[in-house]
């Protein structure tokens, strides 16, 4: 994984953009878990910068096709509604991402969890752990991408830009307020707080304004700034806009200060 202190109280995640299989894994993949169809990609590249404004950095190496570092090791639900699960075997548009009888058995679940889960959020506490010692408060932002038309999961297309709080717990909520209107405010790009993506496991679990963790998660349409039907080209100029709005939400969150401070 790419790991980078902060020098400033923010920490931003990236957890779904990896692209690595363990070995042996696409030979026991259909040609759908082989494309790694629900990667997030290029949030890598969106978060390109922000280590020169201080904010820390995590990315992890692996796909989520090896182990979903957004669900709790239990694997229980996030939602009502269906998701994806800790270890994936269908792809958001259901189909099989195994070969039949390859399936992840609960051995390798529980080896997973020790090789890619557990480093990602040992290190990720760590980082809020030092910005907390160092600044008084940590702010976590976690970012994510996903097709924008998602029949199986979603109706119709999917706002640019959902921003999730937990309904508010995840973070002061001047913090949140302050977040949503910065989004609502620009023209770019379409925004919603608390829709369809509420914020996952990382949000949930480390956002703890109380003991002076703040997490908000930023999910992000892919027609933003990629061609959704060449996932795997990176395009610079197309974007750019979105980059500089990262940019700016960066700026945002490392200047802000409880109120209690």
């Amino acid at each position: 994984m790419q790991l980078l202190a902060a020098r400033s109280p923010l920490i931003v995640s990236v957890p779904h953009a990896g692209t690595e299989l363990l070995a042996g894994q696409a030979d026991r993949m259909t040609a759908v878990g082989r494309a790694l169809r629900d990667t997030d990609w290029h949030v890598d590249k969106l978060a390109d910068g922000l280590e020169d404004a201080g904010a820390g950095l995590i990315v992890a190496r692996h796909s989520r096709n090896v182990i979903d570092l957004n669900r709790p090791p239990d694997d229980l639900p996030l939602y009502a509604t269906p998701g994806s699960s800790l270890v994936p075997t269908s792809s958001f548009d259901g189909r099989a991402i195994y070969l039949e009888g390859e399936e992840p058995t609960a051995d390798e679940v529980s080896e997973r969890l020790e090789l890619c889960w557990r480093p990602y959020h040992n290190n990720l506490e760590g980082l809020l752990d030092q910005a907390r010692e160092r600044y008084g408060h940590a702010v976590l932002l976690d970012l994510h991408s996903i097709a924008s038309r998602v029949p199986t999961l979603f109706e119709g297309r999917l706002p640019d830009l959902s921003l999730g709080t937990f309904e508010g717990r995840s973070c002061d909520p001047v913090l949140g307020t302050l977040v949503s209107g910065q989004l609502g405010c620009q023209q770019g790009f379409t925004s919603i707080v608390n829709g369809r993506f509420k914020g996952g496991f990382i949000t949930r679990h480390y956002g703890r304004p109380e003991k002076g963790v703040h997490a908000l998660q930023l999910e992000i349409a892919q027609c933003c700034y990629m061609d959704e039907a060449r996932p795997q080209d990176w395009d610079e100029a197309r974007a750019s806009a979105l980059k500089s709005l990262i940019r700016e939400l960066a700026r945002l969150l490392i200047a802000w200060r409880p109120e209690s401070r």
